[in-house]
């Protein structure tokens, strides 16, 4: 049973809600404009600020729902829980349905620490938006968010598998993050217009 709910978590957050809303509303193929990417940064700066919103919702959205539903229909916990949890966010980032290539995996982080350990969530978006205050660079932000979600939630679950779980996903953000690590660097990262 938790083989084939690891799987339908997998293929579930591999649903690309960035480029599906685009398609929708007749713009553009998000992955060839802008910095290509199908988060909602890029949809926000591409295609306006509703639809960066919605894609927004959305990936969070595929964060929450499986972890929920196999929290509460399947009662699962701990390892399995976490498991779960973490194909979901590797659907994401690495979806079947686009050849692999998916999005940062911030939004639907967001979406699955918002069920592991809504504190953490807490905490972390203060850091956040200190970072988005201060910098203006979304990505910096999420790079910050990144590391501080893994001291959070081990301070609020002391669960070792979830806090093992969070230590992956925060890597892959910050992996993920690579290039734009390398235009802060460079001084030629987009600052984001409220």
């Amino acid at each position: 049973m938790l083989v084939i709910l690891v799987i339908c978590a997998y293929l579930f957050g591999a649903i690309p809600t960035g480029l599906l809303l685009t398609r929708w509303f007749g713009k553009e193929d998000i992955r060839k404009v802008g910095s290509g990417n199908i988060g909602a940064t890029n949809v926000y700066r591409v295609a306006g600020r509703k639809l960066g919103i919605i894609t927004l919702i959305g990936d969070c959205l595929k964060g929450v729902i499986p972890v929920v539903l196999a929290q509460q229909a399947f009662d699962l916990s701990g390892t399995s829980l976490a498991l779960v949890a973490l194909a979901v966010f590797v659907g994401h980032c690495f979806p079947v349905y686009l050849g692999f290539k998916g999005g940062k995996g911030v939004a639907t982080a967001l979406g699955i620490f918002l069920v592991l350990s809504p504190p953490a969530v807490l905490t972390v978006l203060v850091v956040f938006i200190l970072f988005l205050w201060r910098w203006r660079y979304i990505s910096l932000a999420s790079i910050a968010a990144a590391v501080a979600i893994v001291p959070a939630v081990y301070l609020t679950t002391g669960s070792v598998s979830t806090f093992t779980v969070t230590l992956a996903i925060a890597t892959i953000i910050i992996w993920r993050h690579k290039e734009n690590i390398d235009r802060l660097r460079n001084g030629t990262e987009n600052r984001f217009n409220f």
